[in-house]
C-alpha cells in the first residue's frame, strides 16, 4: 500500500506546497460473474487493498495541470477546452472525468493534482476506473459537489466510454466508488441494485498476475458482445418478453439451445449459466459455505475456458496450478480474458504453500513469472491521510 505521506511530499517537491486533499480508489477483482456486465447480468467483485492515489489542490485560474509520478510525465489542459489528447493519451482518463462532470452542470475550478497507483497496470484489476473515480471525487471534494456514489461511477463510467472510447460496463467504476471492507458486492447491472456480502474471515483473497498481455481481449470482447446479442435476437423468436441474456432461465435455455447455432450457442450457455452461479455463490458465502463457493468459481473458470473460449492454456496452467493445491477452494480466470489475472479463494494456514507451489508449476508449465498478491476487501474511494 501506498504511503499518503510519500504522496504528499511527491507533491510538495513538485508544485512547492502541500496538497489540500488526498483521495485513494481502489482497483477490484471479480470473485464470479464474467461478461455478465454487458448482458444485463450479476457480478461479484471486491474492492481491493491497492489503489490509485491522487493529491490535489486548488488553483486560481482555469487550468488542470497534472503530474503522473508513475510515469514521470506531465500534462495540463484548460477547464474551457477539454480535448482528447493523442500526445498524452494517459490524461484522457483524466480529461474525460472533468467534461463528463461539466457536461453534468458542474461548475469547477482548476487544480493541480499527482497521481500514483499500486494496482498493476494492465492486468485487469481495473487500474483505469481506479483513475476515474479518484479523480472524480478529488475534483467533488474540491469545488464542494454533491455527489451520490452510484452517480459518480456512472459519470467515471460514461467519461471511459465516451472520451476514451471503451466500451465498458458499470462494474469497475462502481465497485471502486462504493467498495466496503471485508465485503463483496451483488450488484445487478441492469438496475445497479447492491448487496453487500461479507467474505469469511477464515479465507484469502489471491490474486495472481499472469503477466500476459491481454493483446486478442479488446477483439474478442466485440465479437463475444456481439454473440450474445444475436443469441437474443433467436431466442426472442420464442421468448418474446426478453431483452438480454439475463432474462432467460437455466431451464428456459436448456429447452431452447438447439435453435441457436454454434458459437452462439455457447456463448449464451455461458452468459445464462453464469448468472445462476453469481447468484448461487452469493447466498453461498453469506452462509460460510466457501467449498460451495470454490466449487462454483472452478465451474465459471471452465465455462469461461470451453463455452466462452477467452481463456489461453498459460491461464489455463495457473488455474490448475491454483486448484492443485490443498487449502485452495476455488480458482479462475478473472477479467476479459486472453491473459490477466486469476482469483482464488485460500485457507490462511495454506498461503504460504500457495504462493510457492502455484509460482513453480506456472513457471515450469508456461516458462512465465506469475506475481501473487494477497489481497483483502477494502473501502471505496475515500480520503487517504491527514489533509492540509
Amino acid at each position: 500500500m501506498i504511503d499518503p505521506n510519500i504522496v504528499r511530499d511527491l507533491f510538495q517537491r513538485r508544485f512547492g506546497i502541500h496538497p489540500r486533499l488526498i483521495v485513494r480508489a481502489p482497483g477490484r477483482v471479480n470473485l464470479i460473474g464474467e461478461h455478465t456486465d454487458y448482458n444485463d447480468g450479476f457480478v461479484f467483485p471486491a474492492a481491493i487493498d491497492r489503489a490509485t492515489l491522487v493529491a490535489a489542490r486548488p488553483r486560481t485560474d482555469r487550468l488542470v495541470h497534472v503530474v503522473a509520478a508513475d510515469y514521470d510525465a506531465e500534462d495540463e489542459f484548460s477547464l474551457d477546452t477539454v480535448e482528447f489528447s493523442t500526445t498524452t493519451p494517459w490524461s484522457n482518463y483524466i480529461r474525460g472525468v472533468v467534461k463528463a462532470l461539466q457536461v453534468a452542470g458542474h461548475t469547477l475550478g482548476g487544480a493541480n493534482l499527482l497521481i500514483t497507483s499500486d494496482i498493476p497496470r494492465g492486468a485487469g484489476l481495473s487500474s483505469s476506473a481506479a483513475l476515474e473515480v479518484a479523480v472524480g471525487y478529488s475534483f467533488q471534494i474540491l469545488n464542494k459537489l454533491n455527489i451520490l456514489g452510484e452517480a459518480l461511477a456512472l459519470l467515471a463510467q460514461g467519461a471511459e466510454n465516451s472520451f476514451v472510447g471503451v466500451q465498458c460496463g458499470i462494474m469497475d467504476q462502481f465497485i471502486s466508488a462504493l467498495g466496503q471492507a471485508n465485503h463483496a458486492l451483488l450488484l445487478d447491472c441492469r438496475d445497479l441494485n447492491y448487496r453487500p456480502v461479507p467474505i469469511p474471515p477464515d479465507v484469502r483473497l489471491i490474486v495472481c498476475d499472469s503477466h500476459i498481455e491481454r493483446t486478442l481481449a479488446g477483439s474478442a470482447y466485440n465479437q463475444r458482445r456481439s454473440e450474445c446479442e444475436q443469441a437474443v435476437r433467436l431466442l426472442r423468436r420464442h421468448l418474446p418478453k426478453i431483452t438480454a441474456l439475463r432474462d432467460v432461465s437455466p431451464e428456459q435455455f436448456a429447452a431452447l439451445q438447439a435453435e441457436l447455432p454454434e458459437p452462439v450457442r455457447a456463448r449464451a450457455r455461458h452468459v445464462v449459466s453464469e448468472n445462476d452461479r453469481v447468484v448461487r455463490s452469493a447466498a453461498a458465502l453469506e452462509a460460510g459455505d466457501v467449498a460451495t463457493f470454490g466449487r462454483l468459481m472452478n465451474e465459471s473458470h471452465a465455462s469461461l475456458r470451453d463455452d466462452y473460449e477467452v481463456s489461453i492454456p498459460a491461464m489455463d496452467a495457473l488455474v490448475a496450478a491454483a486448484q492443485q493445491v490443498p487449502g485452495c477452494y476455488g480458482s479462475r480466470l478473472t477479467g476479459a480474458g486472453f491473459g490477466g489475472c486469476t482469483i482464488s479463494l485460500v485457507d490462511p494456514t495454506a498461503v504460504d504453500l500457495f504462493r510457492s507451489s502455484v509460482a513453480e508449476a506456472y513457471r515450469h508449465a508456461t516458462g512465465h513469472d506469475a506475481t501473487i498478491y494477497v489481497c483483502r476487501a477494502s473501502n471505496g474511494v475515500g480520503r487517504a491521510g491527514s489533509d492540509t
